[in-house]
């Protein structure tokens, strides 16, 4: 079982992806939508919570298949996401599809920066948590963790948007820094 100050790292950890996906919404949003901004929040907490106990569960069945791909399908859907976008960024402003106010976007930034989370669940399943009542705690944590992220990360994203906006189009932006998550989970399982 893990102590106080594991799990809020490790919730820490796992709200990286989500806070920095959430900023590159802040930027191509451009304006406050609470909507939008409380939207992506809980998809993206609820799927941070959610990833670890499939993960758990799975253990018993799954365990060695969901280790050997979780990887590349992280790594396949913030590629395609930002490749989307990159190709989007050379498009006049009315013709982009990728728009985070949409909630089928919302989704799949949310499954995609939560695919981590499996492994999460996996190495709890032998780590001593036995049963899912003991995971309603660290579950809970990790959701928090990631929804207080998204929020922070949202906001920073509209407060600095402006300027980056005036430098580089958001659309490149964002396409850039999610093919970069996409490769770093891909490079951090495939050699560490």
């Amino acid at each position: 079982m893990m102590t106080i100050a594991e799990l809020l790292l490790l919730s820490v950890a796992l709200a990286m992806d989500c806070f920095t996906v959430s900023i590159v919404n802040g930027v191509i949003v451009a304006r406050r939508q609470w909507v939008t901004i409380l939207s992506t929040a809980l998809l993206f907490g609820l799927f941070q919570a959610l990833m670890p106990l499939l993960g758990w569960m799975a253990t018993s069945h799954f365990a060695r298949y969901i280790e050997d791909y979780d990887h590349w399908v992280a790594f396949g859907l913030l590629a395609f996401l930002g490749l989307r976008m990159i190709k989007e960024s050379g498009e006049p402003e009315e013709e982009h599809h990728l728009d985070p106010t949409h909630l089928s976007t919302q989704l799949l930034q949310a499954v995609a920066t939560s695919i981590d989370a499996l492994a999460v669940g996996i190495s709890m399943a032998v780590t001593g948590y036995t049963s899912a009542a003991s995971l309603l705690w660290p579950l809970t944590v990790i959701g928090i963790g990631s929804l207080l992220f998204s929020v922070a990360g949202f906001l920073l994203g509209l407060r600095f948007g402006s300027s980056i906006r005036r430098r580089l189009r958001p659309e490149l932006f964002g396409g850039l820094i999610l093919l970069f998550i996409g490769v770093r989970i891909l490079l951090t399982h495939l050699f560490l």
